[in-house]
């Protein structure tokens, strides 16, 4: 009688197991797809950035008429938020990590604002503009450059939303959680691109 307890508990522990590697499996085919897309994304990107290169070094007139260059102190605000966010970011996985929460949520909450904070001063910046997107290479490259990484920045903003609204649900981030992961990296991805084009358009005119 004791034999078969035995057994019973031994065949529990083997299927546990099992159903934890096989969850830790799915977990890393899903990050390695994931890391595959974002390669995906930095080619779009790189190509932006080698045509934006070529088109100033080979245009006399790069800069629309009327304009001398791009204030450089707003942008470079927003540019030292969302670095930081990265930061704060790390933290917030630190403390899902440790199990603790409300540590996670305060943090992550504390991302969401911060990533918040820089498109708000994109569109300020936008709206202070004397050009627009059809003002010239200049003009059609800026606004295709700086929009489509801030769709990037409202992206991850989304997907931080959704993570922070799954943490409420009880049991869900027990054992870690691959969209948080996902959703950090993607961050992560975005802060660099900001700092090359931050460099390539505010800083080398």
């Amino acid at each position: 009688m004791s034999t078969t307890k035995i057994d019973t508990s031994l065949n529990s522990h083997q299927v546990s197991h099992a159903v934890a590697e096989h969850s830790h499996d799915e977990a890393g085919n899903s990050m390695f797809g994931f890391i595959v897309f974002l390669l995906s994304e930095s080619v779009i990107f790189l190509s932006f950035f080698a045509g934006y290169i070529v088109y100033k070094t080979s245009t006399i007139d790069w800069l629309p008429p009327g304009v001398s260059g791009l204030e450089v102190r707003e942008p470079a605000i927003n540019t030292v938020v969302l670095v930081s966010s990265s930061f704060v970011i790390y933290i917030a996985e630190r403390f899902l990590h440790v199990q603790n929460l409300w540590g996670f949520r305060a943090f992550w909450l504390l991302t969401m604002a911060m990533g918040s904070y820089f498109l708000y001063g994109q569109a300020v910046e936008w709206q202070s503009l004397e050009f627009g997107f059809t003002s010239g290479l200049f003009g059609g490259t800026f606004y295709l450059l700086t929009g489509f990484h801030g769709l990037h920045v409202l992206t991850g903003v989304l997907l931080q939303l959704l993570m922070l609204v799954r943490s409420f649900i009880p049991g869900n981030y027990d054992r870690g959680e691959f969209g948080v992961a996902a959703t950090s990296l993607f961050w992560h991805f975005v802060d660099v691109i900001w700092i090359i084009l931050f460099v390539l358009i505010y800083v080398w005119q």
